[in-house]
């Protein structure tokens, strides 16, 4: 299948574009001391937010008239901040699916791991069941490998699922332990050793194969009706089937769309393809309300 020109171009762009750190050891080392001890700063944006517990949530649409609410937790390989493609993002998503989104500003490795956003998004998922009927969890990249390990830990915690949930490109193994070599050259934004080092970062005390940090080896019984996108050109193409099998295995409602030729997240970026899998967002969505 042809891909379109503007994606071939976005290609090139992220190609060029490629953090150092994804394909060196010397370099992730350098930037992950470099991230340590950074003060937390408020993320500014033109979107509105609100503190909850210590954490900045900012929230896009219109919370009375909204028929779904979505909790979007964002990419970024647990290291790098939500940025405004995510935020834009949230707001395409409340205006095509009638929602309102909560796009929450979890601690980040290498000064916190994945106990701490656990605790605050725990927290604050809870508080949203109170007052929520419809809810939808989304997430890029890191962020949707995060919600496939936190719903696991929904069960475990005996708190309800949400009532449906859709990723793109999720992380669903930190501790990279597939065959990507195929893989290597293909993708333009993720490395292998850089992962794998930022993954034991965010893991902390845990082994990288924790379903809390590793959704692909956790137990997936109860999940809501899911939606994951991939593309066929990415390092996490592999564990992303992988994945998908095994939630089919669980007895997990599961619809895998793999894009030929397509790079990472690739539904985010403002591209041909990208229309083309918003619309089967909606039809996804709008089916299972």
């Amino acid at each position: 299948m042809k891909i379109s020109f503007i994606a071939k171009l976005a290609n090139f762009i992220l190609k060029k574009t490629k953090p150092n750190y994804m394909d060196s050891q010397s370099d992730v080392e350098e930037f992950l001391s470099k991230k340590s001890n950074q003060q937390k700063k408020h993320v500014k944006s033109i979107f509105k937010s609100f503190d909850f517990n210590g954490m900045q949530v900012f929230t896009i649409g219109n919370k009375s008239k909204s028929k779904n609410t979505i909790l979007y937790i964002h990419g970024g390989a647990f290291v790098n901040e939500v940025n405004l493609q995510h935020l834009f993002y949230s707001y395409i998503l409340s205006r095509k699916l009638n929602a309102y989104v909560l796009v929450p500003v979890y601690p980040l490795t290498p000064d916190f791991n994945y106990s701490h956003s656990f605790k605050l998004i725990e927290e604050l998922y809870a508080c949203m069941l109170d007052e929520y009927d419809n809810i939808i969890f989304m997430g890029d990249s890191a962020g949707g490998g995060f919600i496939f390990s936190f719903c696991q830990y929904l069960n475990e915690i005996n708190l309800k699922q949400p009532n449906q949930i859709v990723a793109f490109s999720p992380w669903v193994d930190i501790s990279m332990s597939g065959e990507y070599s195929k893989y290597k050259f293909s993708d333009p934004i993720l490395g292998e050793i850089g992962l794998k080092n930022i993954g034991k970062s965010w893991a902390g005390n845990l082994n990288t194969t924790d379903y809390k940090v590793s959704p692909l080896f956790g137990d997936n019984k109860n999940l809501a009706n899911t939606l994951i996108f991939t593309g066929t050109n990415e390092l996490f193409y592999p564990d992303i089937k992988k994945y998908a099998e095994k939630l089919k295995n669980d007895g997990v409602n599961v619809k895998l769309i793999e894009k030929e030729g397509m790079f990472h997240i690739y539904p985010m970026f403002p591209i041909p393809e990208a229309k083309q899998a918003l619309n089967q967002i909606i039809e996804y969505v709008k089916f299972n309300e």
